[in-house]
């Protein structure tokens, strides 16, 4: 038997990414075989096989990719509790592995999908979800505050708007024109990005209380509109974090099954929505990337094999 994978054997753009057969991987002491139906796709994996982040992490060749996946149980190893064959789970992978067919995946790693959670979004749900689960609470959002997040309509940002209104946040969203009827549609204030945009929050709230940046280049903003850098979060901007001591908590701060079933329960209660911005079958993940690269993407790609 064997699976299809996404590989790639150097440092490139989209055409070094390959789906080729590879030997199924075997469940070792802890793990699930799981038979993915959909997995995401992030900006991290891109510069990662872009050679971006090499200092960082450093890939060994030939490379899979992805981490964010949802799938059936095929296989339970040794020592496993509390899953069995054909359970249908999310979960998240640390070795590279989700963009492929059949993943080997930690138990630990791994949540029940409720019924309803649709594949494409628990296959979604990881690194989006926990990121903007991570940032929400870097800046201790609740009722009473204003909150602006940055990239607001992305695959990180459409969720973090949401976990902020369901904080009790008064939310400002900053995204191009077309996706302000979505945002409205989710109880945000949607502001355009550009030239003035200081003084378009400052029309559209008295204050501002924190300030989330999901797309890179926000923090001066929140600075200048008075927000304590405590209670700003950059998940892009690193060298503005150590400059200015805001926090950059992002999918690290929040990696865990836990984090995932609550997230999954909010979709399943239908309080959050993880939009589906397209989906490529596993051959197309060229396309996949493709279309990330060229950015404004509203919610997530996902790939099912």
């Amino acid at each position: 038997m064997v699976a299809r994978a996404v590989r790639f054997d150097h440092y490139g753009g989209i055409d070094v990414l390959n789906v080729v057969d590879v030997d199924p991987p075997v469940p070792g002491r802890g793990e699930l075989l799981v038979r993915v139906k959909a997995a995401g796709i992030n900006p991290g994996e891109a510069k990662i096989r872009e050679g971006a982040m090499d200092a960082l992490f450093p890939a060994t060749f030939p490379s899979g990719e992805g981490s964010d996946l949802a799938g059936v149980v095929e296989q339970v190893g040794l020592d496993v509790t509390g899953f069995a064959v054909g359970d249908e789970v999310i979960g998240f992978t640390d070795n590279r592995a989700s963009h492929s067919e059949l993943v080997a995946v930690a138990a630990k790693n791994a949540t029940r999908r409720p019924p309803g959670v649709s594949w494409e979004a628990a296959g979604a749900l990881f690194v989006a979800g926990t990121t903007a689960y991570a940032t929400v609470r870097a800046v201790s959002a609740k009722a009473g505050d204003t909150l602006v997040v940055a990239g607001a309509a992305g695959g990180v940002g459409s969720l973090t708007v949401q976990l902020g209104r369901l904080a009790g946040a008064t939310v400002i969203g900053l995204a191009s024109e077309r996706n302000h009827h979505w945002l409205i549609e989710h109880g945000v204030i949607p502001i355009n990005y550009g030239d003035g945009v200081a003084g378009r929050i400052r029309s559209a709230a008295a204050k501002v209380d924190a300030l989330i940046d999901t797309a890179g280049g926000y923090v001066e903003l929140g600075l200048e509109l008075g927000v304590d850098p405590k209670r700003i979060d950059t998940i892009v901007d690193f060298q503005a974090g150590a400059k200015w001591g805001v926090k950059t908590d992002g999918t690290g701060a929040a990696a865990s099954a836990g984090v995932l079933a609550e997230l999954a329960t909010l979709i399943d209660e239908g309080r959050l929505e993880v939009p589906i911005a397209h989906v490529y079958p596993l051959d197309r993940v060229r396309d996949a990337f493709a279309e990330l690269a060229q950015g404004h993407t509203r919610g997530k790609i996902v790939l099912v094999p």
